[in-house]
């Protein structure tokens, strides 16, 4: 099994080298290939990765930027792989912990896999990033009649055709979301494996808003009470 690791970037001159060597540096179960998408940096990262030499390493470059689901989008395109998992560039996420994410997979255990961050030992979450991250959680399994820890990680593992399959159209952090409720209405229960997670803050540049988690909201809504598709017909 070929795994494409998916890295979507946005201005993080300060921590893509570091992203690249972490990412790179695992003793993978398989066989894997780096897909990054600069996401129209307009700082020094573009530069640094170009001078990234890696026969792993494959860079797709947007002209603007368009948000992480459009940037994930390109990168599933662009993949090679039978299985695919998202590594955010921001050093939050651990790529030691993939390896943990393919065991069920190579076992015959689970066809999707998702990280589930604990929120312990920490210092940089606020109040509401917590309480939001587990109201959007909460919602998906109310809806969907389900028991899912963590719907907002970034480790998220499943095979690229079944990606492409859901036809995520969610440009920004909605993707999350989105992927989410795509998979519960097919009736995919994700298996949750404990990861590691530290989390970065706003003076660092932590992205994501309030506003990411109304829109989650929203998706979930909207993928619940979607009418099915009549077979042969869109």
């Amino acid at each position: 099994m070929k795994l494409s690791i998916l890295m979507p970037v946005y201005n993080e001159e300060e921590r893509i080298a570091d992203a690249l060597k972490q990412a790179l540096a695992v003793d993978y179960p398989c066989e894997i290939e780096l897909v990054v998408v600069d996401d129209g940096s307009r700082d020094g990262t573009g530069e640094i990765l170009g001078r990234a030499d890696d026969t792993r390493l494959r860079v797709v470059t947007h002209p603007r930027n368009a948000g992480k689901g459009a940037a994930i989008r390109t990168a599933v395109d662009s993949a090679e792989g039978e299985y695919m998992v998202i590594l955010d560039a921001d050093l939050e996420y651990d790529p030691q912990d993939i390896p943990k994410l393919l065991a069920p997979v190579l076992d015959g255990r689970a066809t999707v896999v998702y990280g589930n961050r604990t929120f312990g030992s920490h210092s940089a979450y606020s109040f509401w990033y917590v309480m939001g991250n587990k109201a959007v959680t909460t919602a998906a399994n109310v809806l969907f009649n389900s028991y899912i820890g963590d719907l907002e990680t970034c480790f998220k593992l499943m095979p690229v055709a079944l990606y492409r399959s859901l036809d995520v159209r969610s440009r920004g952090f909605g993707m999350e979301a989105e992927v989410t409720g795509k998979l519960l209405r097919r009736r995919i229960r994700p298996y949750e494996v404990p990861i590691s997670y530290r989390a970065r803050n706003r003076e660092e540049g932590k992205k994501i808003t309030w506003k990411d988690g109304v829109e989650a909201l929203l998706i979930l809504g909207r993928e619940r009470t979607r009418r099915r598709e009549t077979p042969g017909r869109r």
